[in-house]
């Protein structure tokens, strides 16, 4: 086999193009048999495979520095730089990174996770290039979806503007995660469906021909074959394509040609998500990511199925369900219509739903504006991306006290996708902003109660946050009723410890006090609900007759809310109360199995047991 014997880029150079061939069948075979046992990114994956080994093939990695955008589409750059034999622990704890990693791999030039950052990235490591006095090339990869992100077109405006000699791959799979929206998607599409572009796939085989001629009047050659680039060279780059991305017999020589010229250049490939593997080809965004083993003849999911709802099924009914009684609610999201739930809702009120595409700031703008006209906008995004959104968050709803709903999907460890995708900072970068009203359910049952109540919040911004994968199995109700803002709940009492549970950590609260009532600790359980307003007369009366208290929460405890009750407590000057905190301490965390990461991280329920037999042992 050819791909076991790469160790390294180094080992692809003297590589026949039969031989790159067989390397990229042999690497979608092994993607496809990790990846089937193993969730992970799939889709994305098998479009870069030929883009990944012409990258590694023409530049001299690692000192040429090639920058991808997002790593849902570098799984075949992690094979053919040294984590082959380790590949099938992508993702699991104590694996190797479903994203890029620069602590993971020299060849892993900057750590990306969230999209649109390649361009601007790699514009600042080709200034340091120069003030350094190195001739290393640098080499940026983004998707079309990446594009339609504000700094995508910052990096882009900056570049064209210092004209350092930089290479920009644009991978167009006319896909982010959902099908890419915006002008830019119509833009791309035009132009693959152009005449130009439909010669140069036709010619590609006979401009490889002129490989032997200089390679500088072979990219000039291509360039001036087709001119639909205007766009890009308007931003001061030159603009080669659209190529087949996935024809190495076309990727090689050109790159080669295109290596040796100055300035910005812009290469636009099209690459086919799934490619190699027909069930991926015909549903790419069903195989965006894979959650579990499957069937490789069918793609079939082998995931017995539940019962239970998730999280997100459940704000998906509920908001349809209250959308049909009042025809102010909007949906608004960035690119994640499928993983919000906003899927459906689109369905139901094709109107009423807007995607914004991978831009989560002009989302939360956009929403503001909707906002000012009297409308109900419910801004369903991912807890981790809100965090591209913070100043539009502040400056444009929460200072003008604008009725936006934030509804955080994926708030507090998330497992495999790892730090960038852990959504345990929203509640210390939110409640800090006043006017801001933020809560969490216990169960998938209170998260109706919750929507419910943020619905019918007209006052200003509030934000419900809930995790990621299924309830509880509770039973659900059929009419949601709204909550009084900033009234937690007692769900268990006793005189001996407190806990003040946010979220999904009630019910390993509730199931820690039944084990310390079996030891003689008698604890009352609080379902803190608001993180803001925090239920301030409950807990200052039970940290007067109790005085000791552990709180714990799916989320940074630094500033979190536990910072929130010892704050609380400090200004009622009752400095004798013993607490404990609970939660996600100040580091990034790592990716891996949820549960696991809990214990290692000392919030699971064995881990509040032992909390409370250290304060109630404590004279």
């Amino acid at each position: 086999m050819v791909l076991e014997k790469i160790k390294d880029p180094s080992d692809l150079k003297n590589l026949k193009i039969s031989e790159l061939k067989t390397l990229a069948q042999e690497m979608r075979v092994h993607l496809l048999t990790v990846l089937s046992k193993h969730p992970g990114h799939f889709a994305p994956n098998f479009g870069t495979v030929e883009l990944a080994i012409a990258l590694h093939s023409v530049f001299d990695t690692p000192y040429d520095k090639v920058i991808w955008d997002i790593g849902h589409q570098a799984y075949p750059h992690k094979l053919l730089t040294g984590r082959l034999e380790v590949f099938d622990t992508i993702r699991q704890t104590d694996g190797i990174s479903g994203f890029l990693s620069r602590e993971e791999s020299k060849y892993d030039v900057f750590g990306a996770g969230h999209s649109s950052t390649s361009i601007a990235a790699a514009l600042g490591i080709a200034a340091a290039r120069d003030v350094n006095n190195d001739d290393f090339k640098v080499i940026a990869v983004i998707g079309d979806g990446g594009l339609t992100g504000g700094m995508a077109l910052e990096g882009l405006n900056a570049a064209g503007d210092f004209k350092k000699d930089m290479l920009v791959i644009l991978n167009d799979n006319q896909m982010s995660i959902s099908a890419t929206v915006g002008a830019f998607s119509k833009h791309f599409h035009k132009l693959i469906s152009s005449r130009g572009y439909n010669r140069l796939r036709s010619g590609a085989k006979e401009l490889v021909n002129f490989i032997s001629s200089d390679a500088k009047a072979l990219a000039q050659k291509i360039e001036s074959s087709l001119k639909p680039g205007t766009l890009f060279e308007e931003f001061g780059f030159r603009y080669f394509g659209p190529l087949d991305g996935n024809d190495l017999e076309s990727l090689i020589p050109v790159l080669t040609g295109i290596r040796e010229l100055s300035g910005p250049i812009l290469v636009h490939v099209v690459t086919k998500k799934g490619k190699g593997y027909k069930p991926a080809e015909e549903d790419p965004e069903g195989f965006y990511s894979v959650s579990g083993q499957f069937d490789l003849d069918t793609g079939k999911s082998l995931r017995p199925s539940s019962a239970t709802p998730k999280y997100t099924d459940v704000f998906s009914r509920t908001l349809i369900d209250e959308a049909k009684q009042d025809s102010r609610i909007i949906g608004v999201t960035a690119a994640m219509l499928g993983g919000t739930g906003l899927d459906k809702f689109s369905e139901v009120f094709p109107d009423r739903c807007f995607d914004i595409g991978l831009a989560e700031q002009c989302a939360v703008t956009f929403a503001a504006g909707l906002a000012t006209e009297g409308l109900k906008p419910v801004v369903a995004i991912y807890s981790t991306f809100l965090q591209r959104g913070y100043d539009q968050v502040l400056h444009d709803v929460c200072i003008q006290n604008l009725p936006v709903i934030f509804a955080l999907d994926r708030a507090g460890l998330v497992g495999a996708d790892g730090p960038t995708h852990h959504g345990v900072f929203d509640i210390p970068f939110l409640r800090s902003i006043p006017n801001i009203v933020s809560m969490a359910p216990k169960d998938e049952n209170e998260l109706q109660h919750m929507l419910k109540t943020a619905l019918s919040y007209e006052i200003g911004p509030i934000v419900l946050r809930y995790p990621r994968g299924t309830g509880l199995g509770v039973k659900l109700t059929n009419d949601p009723t709204p909550l009084p803002i900033g009234q937690a709940e007692v769900c268990r009492e006793g005189g001996d410890l407190i806990i003040l549970a946010l979220g999904n950590r009630v019910y390993p609260a509730l199931e820690a006090a039944q084990t310390l009532s079996e030891t003689g600790i008698n604890t009352t359980v609080v379902n803190a609900r608001f993180i803001k307003p925090i239920d301030k007369s409950l807990i200052v009366g039970l940290a007067r007759q109790i005085g000791k208290m552990i709180t714990v929460e799916d989320g940074a405890l630094m500033g979190g809310f536990g910072s929130a009750v010892l704050e609380t407590l400090a200004s009622e000057g009752l400095t004798n109360v013993r607490v404990t905190t609970l939660g996600v301490p100040d580091r990034f965390i790592e990716h891996g199995d949820v549960e696991t990461l809990y214990d290692r991280y000392g919030y699971d329920t064995q881990a509040i047991i032992r909390a409370g037999v250290a304060l109630a042992v404590k004279s």
